[in-house]
């Protein structure tokens, strides 16, 4: 865990995970979104990937992971995020959430990190901008 005071621009940390099936089957139990494109092979063959996708959801939901168990870690509140969704996700890729420090709001103790999401050939995925309030002691 870090603290406002503890944390510097440039500071990051990240987090990695291969997507499976199951994965994708739980997220769509969870959520209730189960569009073809994610849970019906038939059906996304004949869409744009040409094969079934990881919900955009869940593969920015590895951001929270990194934020909430790393950088902060526990005890931050994540208030805001900006996301811009680049490239499907695939099952089999291994996706890598980093976040990097690039704003301290001294007003509020808040702070801004770039979060990025990538695969394994490094193509992004995942874009954005995320607002935290880090812990304070």
């Amino acid at each position: 865990m870090a603290t406002y005071d503890e944390l510097q621009p440039g500071d990051s940390a990240s987090f990695s995970k291969t997507i499976s099936e199951t994965d994708i089957y739980l997220f769509a139990g969870i959520t209730g979104d189960f569009n073809p494109a994610h849970i019906n092979a038939p059906e996304a063959a004949q869409g744009m990937f040409k094969q079934r996708i990881a919900h955009g959801m869940l593969t920015a939901s590895f951001i929270s992971t990194v934020i909430a168990m790393k950088l902060p870690g526990p005890g931050t509140i994540y208030v805001g995020q900006d996301l811009q969704f680049r490239a499907p996700v695939f099952i089999g890729d291994t996706v890598t959430a980093t976040v990097e420090l690039t704003e301290k709001l001294d007003e509020r103790k808040w702070v801004k990190f770039k979060t990025t999401v990538t695969n394994q050939d490094g193509k992004v995925v995942v874009a954005g901008v995320a607002t935290v309030i880090p812990p304070t002691s």
